[in-house]
């Protein structure tokens, strides 16, 4: 066979016919923006003597992959709206398009949440016969929505409440009196019934509308009494509430909607009785089959929690489900917020066997708006800035790169895969396979600029060219 292929090389050559080497396609980005998701090629199947090594093990697989988004919350659909058609859709192409960077999910509140543009939910009325959406979803959110399932159908899409109706409130368990607030309270048991009806009435208007829901959390921040729109959900209560009303409404109504528990900290809180919330959820064997797994958040704790779950619940999903930039920490200045929220963001969650990462505001304002009064982030930034003097400048914050880099190289239903580094220093990456068989890397880089060998079962697949202080994605088959 080898003296076969010779002889074709050698005829090829006589008739003149060029032989171009396979080649892998890089996104780079880095501190100065000199770099901002610059896109290159470099030759497959080579390596250099004397350099570090990435090694890749495609035979041995881990969580397979959902995707990687933001949230289309009533601040960022409403900033969509007011921009010129063409240009709204020029980027929603470019961010969500699967040839392009890909961005495959994203999250929705259920009702309002702290970046909406009034205080509801979707059923103010007493009485569940009064649930209906409202213009914020009809006239802003679905229309968003709608114009990215067009962009890319296979969307993935999380809903979330961030209150139940007030009428369903009590201040407490233990001093069960109606609570008129939108902040804090918790959910009367009386209304268990009546509120997983409220998730399946949502559910079923986002689908009529042509919004197919992929999965849902019980309660966003449940351990969260303070947020402009919130309620207090401890493990017991949403434990009981999803046992006893959710799951089985959801089974009742032929609902395949995933559902995750918690949507919360990685610290808990610093709640002593609500640590590791979900693994307490999962103890009830009947209330554990109707969960998928569980959401988090990073602000506050490590993602190294995001291991401890898994190895307690292999069977259980993990997805990150939040996360904000804002003037806090630094997310406009790629010096301080690239690197960071790339490593904590994309590659420790994925590490950390989550399935997705999605983010928080996928667009507000250079006023980082609108938002809404007290208990509302007045200090985040989106995803993107839009600039309100023309709704058409857009400037690309840290968490644009953390998700574009991984969405390049991580399609939806890639799998994470081995890879195992020799004396590589200041680096962090994660490998995967994707499913038409091509491999994605994504490699944060802290140090000077380097090369790096990166093999594939032990045969050379390129050299990395990894410049100074720069995440780079790579693909290739």
């Amino acid at each position: 066979m080898s003296n076969k292929l010779v002889l074709i090389g050698i005829c090829l050559l006589t008739l003149g016919v060029k032989v171009q080497a396979q080649q892998v396609t890089s996104y780079a980005t880095d501190v100065t923006r000199t770099l901002d998701m610059t896109k290159g090629q470099t030759t497959q199947g080579v390596s250099k003597t004397g350099l570090p090594e990435i090694q890749i093990n495609p035979s041995i697989r881990y969580q397979e992959i959902d995707g990687f988004g933001a949230a289309i919350t009533g601040s960022t659909a409403y900033n969509l709206s007011l921009m010129p058609a063409e240009a709204r859709h020029a980027f929603l192409e470019e961010t969500f398009a699967p040839d392009k960077f890909g961005f495959s999910y994203v999250r929705v509140s259920i009702g309002c949440s702290d970046f909406s543009l009034s205080e509801y939910t979707l059923c103010d009325e007493p009485g569940i016969e009064h649930f209906g959406l409202t213009v914020e979803e009809t006239k802003y959110v679905i229309p968003a929505l709608k114009e990215i399932l067009a962009i890319n159908p296979a969307l993935k899409i999380m809903g979330t409440p961030w209150t139940c109706p007030k009428w369903m409130k009590v201040k407490s368990l233990e001093e069960p009196v109606p609570y008129d607030s939108w902040t804090g309270g918790q959910l009367n048991p009386i209304y268990y019934e009546d509120y997983a009806r409220y998730f399946v009435l949502w559910i079923q208007a986002m689908q009529q509308a042509g919004v197919p829901i992929y999965c849902i959390t019980p309660q966003n921040e449940p351990l969260n009494r303070g947020n402009s729109a919130s309620l207090f959900m401890g493990w017991k209560e949403q434990q009981a509430f999803v046992k006893q009303a959710l799951g089985p409404a959801l089974r009742k109504a032929a609902l395949p909607v995933k559902i995750y528990a918690f949507d919360h900290n990685y610290n808990y809180d610093d709640m002593p009785d609500q640590q590791q919330y979900p693994l307490h959820i999962y103890e009830d064997a009947e209330a554990a089959r109707f969960f998928a797994g569980a959401a988090y958040h990073n602000y506050g704790g490590r993602p190294e929690e995001l291991l401890r779950i898994q190895r307690e619940a292999p069977d259980k999903e993990l997805v990150f489900s939040e996360a904000s930039i804002g003037t806090w920490n630094n997310g406009r200045d790629l010096e301080k917020s690239l690197l960071r929220d790339v490593e904590q963001l994309g590659l420790a969650t994925v590490n950390g066997w989550c399935r997705g990462s999605v983010v928080w505001n996928l667009m507000l304002d250079n006023d980082r708006g609108p938002h809404r009064g007290e208990g509302a982030c007045a200090t985040c930034y989106g995803v993107v800035d839009i600039d309100n003097t023309d709704y058409t400048t857009i400037t690309r914050n840290s968490h644009f790169y953390a998700m574009a880099h991984m969405s390049v190289a991580a399609k939806p239903g890639a799998y994470r895969i081995a890879s195992s580094d020799k004396a590589v220093e200041g680096l962090t990456y994660a490998a995967f396979i994707n499913p038409d068989g091509s491999y994605g890397l994504v490699v944060s880089n802290r140090g000077e600029a380097q090369q790096v060998n990166v093999s594939l079962n032990g045969v050379a697949a390129f050299v990395a060219d990894l410049p100074d202080k720069a995440v780079v994605s790579y693909s290739w088959k």
